[in-house]
């Protein structure tokens, strides 16, 4: 079994806060993690109908009888028991580390603690398989391997390019079919797909809802919602526009990626890497491979850091600015063997505009160089082998 690397935050959460809340998409891998993390701590299943029953019918006696250090898992699907969370937490406020929460949901779920658990829920956001998780445990791992087949942990793992296609086929099918209905969110089947697809397709684009919806012969209303579910089940990212005062016109609508290139390659129908090789959203996927890395390393190194892009009206640009510790970080990424200053006009530009005296490209090669004028190469495969050194550029 490969190790996930989220243990320490775990425990720094588990040290601080009486309840600690597990973000990430569904088979991303929490369960998992959190059973081998907290191995002698109780696990109930929200999806199992004796755990819900037991749960559902006298909740207040049932957290008793459980007293403490026990994992809920798709805790969302039971609304109800909430507020005897709270006072469950308030009995025990000088007691951190008593629950664990696990949910798939960010939406319904983050409303609920907010209503009810306020000031009391640390949080933790859990992505699919991280480079760093993977790299050295067999020869046959490359970054290409992970870029092409995903980071779910199902999905990277299988033996065939077959397997894997049913695998997503599967996922796909399960989350607009049964996930979506049991958290009470109705959408048709057939435009949701039909959506996901055309995301995919418009991955790493300026978000346009009208022409989506145009394109699908829906209002954008329906877009946004559809699309809105995704990201909140953490399926795509939006990533916002940074604003800032340059006196130059800003683009101010957000991006839009997939957070899981192996669930991207599967709507683009790629079915083998040599497919991936050739097809012309092949950079694109590759920005968004690494944009997703970034920015979940900085979450889990750096709580608190917020990820933008910056683009100019003029259409000037650079793929990801990263706040953090009180700096801003410039990113560009290319799937280029060597890039070199002619490749870079908008990370110039970008750093001239915000007064940045370090920018970095983010590339596949596997050596760090230097590209002049405070710019400098960095190989995915090294930095991503050690992701704490983000910290320090």
């Amino acid at each position: 079994m490969l190790k996930r690397h989220f243990s320490e935050r775990l425990r720094r959460l588990l040290r601080t806060f009486p309840i600690v809340c597990v973000l990430g998409s569904r088979q991303c891998g929490k369960t998992t993690f959190i059973k081998d993390a907290l191995p002698k701590w109780r696990y109930l299943d929200l999806e199992k109908p004796s755990d819900v029953v037991r749960l559902s019918e006298d909740p207040e006696d049932a957290l008793a009888q459980l007293e403490s250090r026990f994992i809920l898992d798709e805790a969302q699907r039971l609304p109800a028991l909430f507020p005897i969370l709270r006072s469950f937490a308030d009995r025990r406020r000088n007691q951190p580390g008593q629950v664990v929460l696990l949910g798939s949901a960010s939406l319904s779920l983050i409303k609920q603690i907010s209503e009810s658990l306020a000031g009391r829920v640390g949080f933790l956001d859990m992505t699919p398989f991280q480079w760093d998780e993977v790299c050295g445990k067999r020869k046959v791992f490359t970054p290409e391997t992970l870029w092409y087949r995903g980071g779910f942990p199902d999905a990277f793992l299988t033996a065939s390019d077959a397997a894997r296609t049913d695998w997503f086929e599967a996922y796909t099918r399960t989350f607009i079919e049964r996930d979506l209905t049991a958290l009470g969110i109705e959408v048709s089947a057939p435009q949701m797909r039909r959506l996901w697809t055309m995301l995919a397709h418009a991955n790493g684009a300026i978000w346009n809802a009208s022409q989506i919806a145009a394109a699908l012969g829906v209002a954008y209303h329906t877009v946004n919602r559809y699309t809105d579910i995704l990201e909140q089940t953490f399926l795509i990212r939006k990533l916002q526009p940074y604003f800032t005062n340059i006196g130059k016109r800003i683009v101010k609508s957000p991006k839009v990626y997939f957070r899981d290139t192996g669930l991207l390659h599967y709507f683009l129908g790629m079915r083998d890497f040599k497919t991936l090789n050739i097809h012309p959203g092949r950079g694109v996927s590759w920005e968004a491979f690494v944009v997703e890395h970034v920015i979940s390393a900085f979450q889990r190194l750096s709580p608190g850091s917020q990820a933008f892009y910056f683009r100019t009206a003029a259409g000037v640009e650079t793929d990801l600015l990263v706040e953090h510790g009180g700096r801003l970080t410039a990113f560009e990424i290319k799937l280029h063997s060597s890039p070199s200053r002619q490749d870079l006009p908008g990370l110039f530009s970008c750093m001239k505009d915000l007064k940045l005296a370090r920018g970095y490209v983010l590339y596949p090669g596997k050596e760090d160089y230097s590209v002049g004028s405070g710019v400098k190469a960095l190989s995915f495969r090294n930095l991503f082998a050690s992701p704490r050194r983000l910290l320090g550029l």
